[in-house]
């Protein structure tokens, strides 16, 4: 038996320290002994029972994490014991479908995730398909490695679902763990001016993003965020906005800053309804895309960013704490205390 944290009831603060059994794998699966897992929001988010997705209680939360394969199943060939892996998040896809064989299996329709749909890393051992599998170089520390995946969905907002070129005038809505990684995808992109604009609460975030490479910060509630935008680029809008906002609100704000013809790529989950009219979208011509998850060849460039140095993760780890002292490092997140915490398992 081993600790992990577990989601036990879908009501506020149902999350627990409990003793949990080591997973049993299949042919096709790996063992892997948890070397580091981040707390991403939606782990926050489901401590207080604010998820807007279902959740299979109990489970073991952790969907961010890197570690060390333990075994191998019978069937499993280009991996091995001792391989330093990252896992991606799709535990559960049907393999089957239209999307799944185009290979964007991170839209299937039967998709589950782990530390939802499935028992995820915030324990000493966490059963993996291999599908998921990435190995990691002997450099990238896991306490970095486990931002894979989050660097993985800014990826896909900004290089893949949005189209950003270098000069294009970038604002970023919402300075939250991946709001801060799609402003440092968009100047890798060669987004320049780079903007991102947030509330008066996130004036450490400003400085993480300044050092991420943005150009400009804004505080909404203070700043003039439309006007600096006309007075920046071509002086008609943003070409792109990254909605990475956490409020539906901000959509509206994305749509009068957008220039004609711009795009918007939205990340950020908003449960609330719309009150406003998106007749502007039409008007302006404007694309808005969805953005959700990510896929292998994403999580591949991804790697060799953070390898490289490309990624500076490290502004973003702002506490790493052992698995017992998790809820420390829930409430520093939902604090704002920090932008990113990283638990590590007691190895055994």
């Amino acid at each position: 038996m081993a600790l992990g944290v577990v989601h036990y009831a879908l009501k506020e603060l149902a999350v627990e320290l409990r003793e949990v059994a080591k997973p049993s794998i299949g042919p096709n699966d790996v063992l892997l002994r948890v070397g580091a897992v981040s707390v991403c929001g939606s782990d926050v988010h489901q401590a207080h029972n604010l998820q807007s997705w279902p959740v299979n209680v109990p489970v073991v939360l952790g969907h961010e994490f890197a570690g060390t394969i333990a075994e191998v199943g019978d069937a499993v060939s280009g991996f091995s014991v001792g391989d330093r892996v990252v896992s991606e998040t799709a535990a559960i896809i049907c393999g089957e479908c239209l999307l799944c064989r185009q290979g964007r299996y991170n839209l299937c329709p039967q998709r589950k995730g782990f530390g939802y749909g499935t028992d995820g890393a915030m324990t000493s051992f966490v059963r993996v398909p291999v599908r998921c599998l990435h190995n990691i170089p002997d450099e990238l520390p896991f306490e970095h490695a486990t931002l894979t995946e989050p660097c993985s969905v800014a990826y896909h907002a900004v290089c893949v679902n949005a189209s950003v070129k270098p000069g294009d005038l970038v604002v970023v809505l919402g300075p939250g763990p991946i709001g801060l990684l799609c402003a440092r995808m968009a100047v890798l992109s060669g987004g320049h001016p780079v903007v991102v604009a947030g509330l008066t609460r996130d004036a450490s975030r400003f400085e993480s993003a300044l050092k991420l490479g943005a150009t400009h910060t804004v505080d909404t509630l203070k700043g003039d965020l439309r006007g600096l935008v006309r007075s920046l680029g071509s002086g008609v809008g943003a070409d792109v906005v990254i909605d990475a906002s956490g409020a539906s609100a901000t959509l509206r704000d994305a749509i009068e800053i957008v220039r004609p013809d711009g795009q918007i790529s939205k990340v950020g989950w908003g449960p609330q309804p719309l009150d406003f009219s998106i007749d502007p979208l039409v008007q302006k011509n404007v694309t808005l895309q969805g953005s959700f998850s990510h896929t292998y060849i994403m999580w591949e460039k991804v790697i060799q960013l953070l390898a490289s140095g490309k990624i500076p993760v490290e502004e973003l780890v702002g506490c790493q704490l052992p698995l017992d002292e998790w809820r420390q490092a829930f409430d520093a997140m939902h604090a704002g205390e920090v932008i990113k915490s990283v638990l590590i398992p007691e190895q055994s």
